[in-house]
């Protein structure tokens, strides 16, 4: 009999303290469903943590606490409120989860939303929690997937300017592809249909909106093809994402951020998981921020961490597996 695969240790950040990363962590791992899952190690302040216990009535199950003590010497922060003290403790503690994953001691880590502004607000330069990552890990070429039930979606850019969006590369959209594919393999499929998004309207329509898909998008499906990629385009932006959610692709890239978050927020905002690719670390996160309008009141839903949470599971098992067997 082969021998049973071990629970992968996940490390979950609880992002800015003020906003509503502790009680969607908590309200998730009270679903008695997920917490056998993996063996979760929450990664923040038991400040915070005791704050979310009081608001929501519910005390923390199915994990350890790694008690970072970021908010040491914080006599008090206030919910929904920007704050650069808070904005420092939450990149400290997305910094602890990629050491324990980059040391083997978790086999993933889940996100919990961050506030650029609070980190700003501390003069630290941060675009994004992808990019972050991947400066702590190294790697140069990260990019985002966003995945639903219905279809995922990967990003050619997305934390730049359009302006600069525009500027194609043939290596950066093969490369897209080819970690979309390897990603969508990991989620389970042996061969992920794919289509790849054009830059302007229609395409270009033969040319008459722009020569980017002739240029560079075509030529990068071509050289996707020749590795035994199944993928096909370019096709139209205001059409490709209708028919991938009946079920004609299984990935969606898109030349840029809004180009793909804006149908993946619209079908299914509270079900879409974000997750990091070109990095040698298992990341996934919310698909949504701070909330700080309604935190610590007790509002927020945590299905979209018990998604992140669910596929960084499936994905750490899969992966798993993969290395036992070869």
């Amino acid at each position: 009999m082969p021998e049973p695969i071990e629970m992968p240790a996940i490390a979950l950040t609880m992002g800015d303290p003020a906003g509503i990363g502790s009680e969607i962590i908590v309200k998730a791992l009270a679903d008695p469903q997920l917490a056998p899952l993996a063996r979760w190690i929450v990664v923040g302040d038991a400040r915070a943590l005791e704050r979310v216990e009081r608001v929501t009535g519910l005390k923390l199950q199915s994990a350890e606490l790694r008690d970072v003590g970021a908010l040491t010497g914080i006599e008090e922060f206030t919910f929904g409120r920007l704050d650069a003290r808070c904005g420092v403790a939450a990149l400290e503690y997305v910094r602890i989860a990629t050491e324990l994953c980059l040391c083997g001691e978790a086999d993933a880590m889940v996100t919990a939303p961050l506030n650029k502004e609070a980190v700003a607000l501390s003069g630290r330069r941060f675009s994004g929690h992808t990019e972050y990552i991947a400066e702590l890990c190294g790697a140069t070429e990260s990019r985002m997937l966003l995945s639903s039930e219905r279809f995922s979606t990967v990003h050619v850019t997305t934390h730049v300017a359009l302006r600069q969006a525009c500027d194609l590369d043939i290596p950066r959209i093969v490369r897209t592809i080819e970690l979309g594919n390897e990603a969508m393999k990991l989620l389970g499929f042996g061969r992920p249909r794919i289509a790849v998004c054009g830059l302007n309207p229609h395409a270009g329509e033969h040319e008459l909106f722009g020569n980017e898909e002739k240029r560079f998008i075509a030529p990068a499906i071509e050289v996707a093809c020749r590795q035994g990629i199944l993928c096909s385009g370019p096709h139209a932006g205001d059409t490709v994402f209708l028919q991938a959610s009946r079920g004609a692709y299984d990935l969606v890239v898109a030349m840029y951020h809004d180009q793909g978050h804006i149908p993946m927020k619209l079908i299914d905002f509270e079900g879409t998981v974000n997750i990091s690719l070109g990095i040698p670390i298992i990341r996934t996160s919310v698909d949504h921020g701070t909330a700080f309008d309604i935190a610590g009141k007790n509002q927020a839903d945590p299905r979209s961490m018990q998604q992140a949470m669910r596929v960084a599971a499936r994905m750490a098992s899969t992966r798993r597996a993969a290395i036992m067997s070869s």
